[in-house]
């Protein structure tokens, strides 16, 4: 949401009533808009934390960095980091502010790494710092990686599994811990580098997690398994739980897919050829195109068929299409000669955006009506309370692809559709 996250705090960083955080960002619309109290992405019930935070005003919004540093002792940079072609990070933007806060900083500052970056940036943004800090203020950087996700952000920031903090002194990692201690979290202090590779090397395990039950579920339907079963199987032993088992068209979003790559780039820069995650990668990319088969295998020739999509943002509670299976799928059934009819709860007005020649429809039987196939792309919980005899009696043809394995097969068979999930037998 902001590029430049600075938090203000008395002596040990706290403050009655908690702390005093100013959020600054240098595009200026989005100050307005924050300041408008218009929030610009979808993340339950931010919108009313951030309302009751500014009437308390323990929390405002700024378009310069050097106001906000004026009585600033932690800065958490936490700026965009995009993929380049070759898998890189692009940190244009860590150098960008790192050189400011050296510019402006004014007594000692903490300065923590947020946005998710490659092994030794910290250092590179301690030489940065150092360089432009012509009043030699003192000052530390730190690692401290964040773990929420989208959706559930706030549930995840105020109760998390863990807080990781990498630091190179003793007085950094007193600031950090008084900073989370009304959390009452655990937090695993590290050095500087091993906090940096903890975010990659979780992203990219998860990621591997989801494209193995994936790969599993291709193994169900060739020998007439069900892989929700398998992996609810798998799932009840502790050693392996039953988080990310979810057979489906793979993972999207912003975090998954830039962070894979990214830990597969430090890998082979550094001397090792990480080819796991590359596989990872490739079965994620494949579920996509086993999706649209699945697709075409039920209706045979997409040429001048209408297929309506249930879900285009990447996972549900979320406005979010970056690297959203859907867009993928969407434009691979369009290069076929398919018309797009495309519902989703929130993600549409980004969606017009990216998408072109695509009918958005106002509700989920709209996106129904009159088409050849119904293809379910993101479980929204709202998608499993419609009313499917209805649905039914407006489609051409009542066939439904279910994505996310949301729905059961006996059920939906049913009422009359012929139902396909993935890695379920027919």
């Amino acid at each position: 949401m902001c590029s430049w996250l600075r938090l203000r705090g008395a002596g040990d960083g706290r403050l009655p009533g908690g702390h005093q955080v100013i959020c600054v960002d240098n595009d200026p619309q989005k100050i307005s808009a924050l300041l408008a109290g218009t929030i610009p992405i979808y993340e339950p019930g931010l919108d009313r934390l951030v309302a009751k935070n500014v009437k308390t005003r323990r929390l405002r919004f700024a378009a310069k960095l050097s106001d906000a540093l004026r009585e600033a002792n932690i800065v958490f940079i936490a700026v965009g980091t995009p993929p380049q072609s070759d898998g890189s990070a692009d940190l244009t933007f860590i150098e960008s502010v790192a050189q400011e806060i050296a510019l402006h900083m004014k007594s000692y500052t903490v300065i923590a790494e947020k946005s998710t970056v490659p092994v030794e940036t910290g250092e590179q943004v301690e030489r940065t710092i150092n360089r432009y800090n012509h009043k030699k203020i003192p000052f530390d950087v730190v690692s401290n990686p964040e773990f929420l996700q989208e959706g559930t952000a706030i549930e995840d920031f105020l109760h998390p599994d863990r807080i990781v903090i990498g630091v190179k002194s003793k007085r950094a990692e007193k600031v950090m811990k008084d900073l989370y201690a009304p959390l009452k979290a655990r937090i695993l202090v590290t050095d500087l580098k091993s906090a940096e590779l903890i975010k990659h090397a979780s992203n990219s395990f998860l990621a591997a997690k989801i494209s193995f039950i994936n790969s599993v579920a291709r193994v169900c339907e060739l020998v007439g398994a069900d892989a929700t079963q398998v992996a609810e199987g798998m799932g009840l032993d502790p050693r392996i739980g039953r988080a990310f088992l979810h057979a489906g068209i793979g993972f999207g979003g912003f975090c998954l897919p830039k962070d894979l790559e990214a830990f597969h780039y430090i890998s082979k820069k550094v001397g090792y050829e990480f080819d796991l995650l590359r596989t990872v990668i490739d079965v994620n990319e494949g579920q996509r195109a086993l999706f649209v088969k699945k697709i075409q295998d039920a209706v045979w020739i997409l040429k001048g068929k209408t297929i309506g999509i249930l879900g285009i943002a990447f996972k549900p509670n979320t406005d979010d299409i970056r690297f959203a299976p859907s867009i993928d799928i969407i434009e691979r059934l369009q290069a076929q000669g398919a018309k797009i009819k495309a519902f989703d709860p929130v993600a549409m007005p980004k969606a017009q955006g990216a998408l072109k020649n695509v009918t958005f429809c106002k509700n989920a039987y709209e996106a129904a009506d009159g088409v050849d196939c119904l293809a379910l792309v993101t479980e929204w919980q709202a998608f499993k309370k419609l009313d499917f005899r209805r649905m039914k009696k407006s489609m051409t043809h009542p066939i439904l692809i279910d994505g996310r394995n949301l729905f059961e097969p006996e059920k939906m068979k049913a009422l009359g559709f012929e139902y396909h999930g993935m890695g379920r037998s027919k």
